[in-house]
């Protein structure tokens, strides 16, 4: 992707508004990995498989777990690359294939730092990830547009601390906005 893109909401999320009719992003919180003029790619921190551990992409990899790994939840960050394992995480950042996003998260997907969170030595804030979101050229701004999407500066315990079925309601009242009074009808002055 396009390294210098003044516009980017790159490190950023994106919080889903009531009238977003996809499926896939009803009351989400989007972490944004890269934004340029050619797309975006992100991370959905707020929604997890419920049938699915830690334990089974460990088997899956045949990679010998901690007990620690077995339970780890995996989100569901598809549509798109649905059969990729990510993982969104903290410090440190000398894995493989790393991409530091800001100065507290970056994305990695290598067998090094897969094999260290099996072995309960990975990073120390991490949440592994099944597939992306991703946007075309154009795509995210106009949805954004549309009312589709609010932004917000990441905060480091909306994405790794607190439950999943709390962060986008925390994650709108830390910008200001009591979900309740939202209305799914967009208004443009």
């Amino acid at each position: 992707m396009e390294l210098d893109y003044p516009d980017s909401l790159k490190g950023q999320l994106l919080l889903a508004m009531p009238g977003l009719a996809d499926p896939n992003f009803v009351q989400s919180v989007t972490f944004l990995c890269e934004h340029t003029q050619a797309g975006a790619v992100g991370v959905i921190v707020n929604r997890t498989l419920p049938d699915l551990t830690g334990k089974d992409v460990f088997d899956e990899l045949q990679m010998t777990c901690v007990p620690e790994a077995e339970t780890l939840l995996i989100h569901f960050d598809g549509p798109v690359h649905t059969n990729e394992i990510f993982i969104l995480h903290g410090p440190p950042f000398d894995w493989k294939g790393c991409l530091v996003i800001t100065a507290s998260l970056a994305m990695s997907n290598t067998i090094d730092i897969l094999e260290a969170v099996a072995a309960g030595q990975g990073p120390k804030s991490f949440m592994l990830t099944l597939g992306c979101a991703g946007w075309g050229p154009g795509q995210l701004e106009s949805e954004i547009k549309a009312n589709a999407w609010l932004t917000s500066p990441v905060s480091k315990d909306i994405v790794f601390d607190l439950p999943v079925e709390s962060k986008w309601e925390t994650a709108m009242r830390k910008v200001g906005i009591n979900p309740t009074l939202l209305s799914e009808i967009a208004g443009h002055a």
